[in-house]
């Protein structure tokens, strides 16, 4: 975000009144738990829609923040009740028919999901994400639909769910199906499954989402990816258009228990990774080796901006409870390369790397 936008978000509410920023800080001050580290976030959230109805802007666009931040609140409610689970968004064709093979992996699929301990999520609706569903059985799904002005029910696992959640927009339902994902999963499917895999890339590639793993999904001896990888190997990664090392933020498996299983690979010793200031933070179930740590400065030294990579006990920042005594490795991470950077947590997450 450039300087203009920060300032143009940062500025304060104008008002006759000498007394509304003081309303506001009273305001947040009154609605917010008093222990919350929240609170001068809730204060310019009021703010922001303070300065929203000083201009009066036109009643479509108040419409659309009013329906946006009603979704996201309720969405944020909803999932609360889920927020210490694993997740994996499962992404493929509407159309496919229950005969068709790649229904029944996808079936497959989501019993896997469940019975590794996984929930399921898709758009809720029929083909693919009925048989994902169908597989993996109420309990470990959950359903984000989309509200169209015609007819639009969810499949009959989800159908009446509170798991089942609805979305008037697409571009928050998009959001959710990625903030939510601890892992994708792609299966074979039309413009909206391309659309969906290129986005989720670019997502991870530009650090405009964490790393986690994205899969793709097809049928024993299926091209449908293949063909993909093969268009992007040809012309991209050999024009320069990528870095060749974006395409081991992909990997092709062609069968449901692969997928399950490299899932559990990225978060064998990985656990989450965060941004703390200008440093890069990877938390971890187990500390690496004095050896490990050494063979990461030496094969990964183009990921750090100035320094090394520097392993930690524990946090030097306020965190929750169940994140504070993870082990981290922390760097300044140039942000440049999340493939080189995913080869770094298939480092980390060898046994033999890990200390007794």
């Amino acid at each position: 975000m450039d300087d203009h936008a920060n300032a143009h978000l940062s500025r304060h509410p104008h008002s006759t009144s000498t007394h509304l920023a003081d309303s506001l800080d009273e305001l947040a001050a009154q609605i917010t738990p008093a222990d919350s580290p929240n609170l001068a976030l809730y204060r310019e959230m009021l703010a922001t829609v303070a300065r929203m109805a000083q201009a009066d802007r036109n009643r479509w666009d108040a419409k659309i923040m009013l329906q946006t931040l009603r979704e996201m609140e309720r969405a944020f409610s909803v999932l609360d009740r889920f927020r210490h689970r694993r997740k994996v968004t499962v992404f493929g064709s509407a159309r496919t028919q229950p005969g068709h093979p790649v229904y029944a992996l996808a079936r497959d699929l989501g019993a896997t999901l469940a019975r590794y301990d996984l929930m399921a999520i898709t758009g809720a609706g029929g083909g693919i994400m009925a048989a994902v569903h169908e597989g993996a059985g109420l309990d470990h799904s959950l359903g984000f639909n989309i509200t169209l002005p015609f007819e639009q029910s969810a499949n009959a696992t989800m159908q009446g769910s509170d798991n089942l959640l609805s979305f008037h927009f697409f571009f928050l339902r998009k959001l959710f199906f990625v903030k939510e994902a601890d892992a994708l999963v792609l299966c074979p499917g039309g413009f909206g499954t391309l659309d969906e895999a290129l986005e989720v890339i670019t997502l991870i590639q530009t650090g405009k989402s964490p790393l986690v793993p994205v899969i793709l999904l097809d049928e024993p001896d299926g091209t449908f990816w293949q063909g993909l990888l093969d268009y992007i190997q040809q012309n991209l990664d050999s024009n320069g258009y990528i870095l060749a090392s974006d395409m081991n933020l992909l990997h092709l498996v062609h069968g449901a228990e692969e997928a399950a299983e490299e899932i559990a690979r990225f978060y064998a010793n990985f656990h989450s990774s965060r941004w703390m200031k200008d440093r890069f933070v990877i938390r971890m179930r187990h500390a690496l080796t004095n050896e490990a740590l050494s063979e990461l400065n030496q094969r990964f030294s183009d990921l750090c901006k100035t320094g090394e990579i520097q392993q930690l006990s524990s946090s030097e920042e306020p965190e929750a409870a169940e994140l504070r005594d993870l082990p981290r490795l922390v760097f300044t991470f140039t942000g440049r390369s999340a493939g080189r950077l995913r080869e770094l947590l298939d480092l980390i997450n060898l046994p033999q790397h890990w200390q007794a």
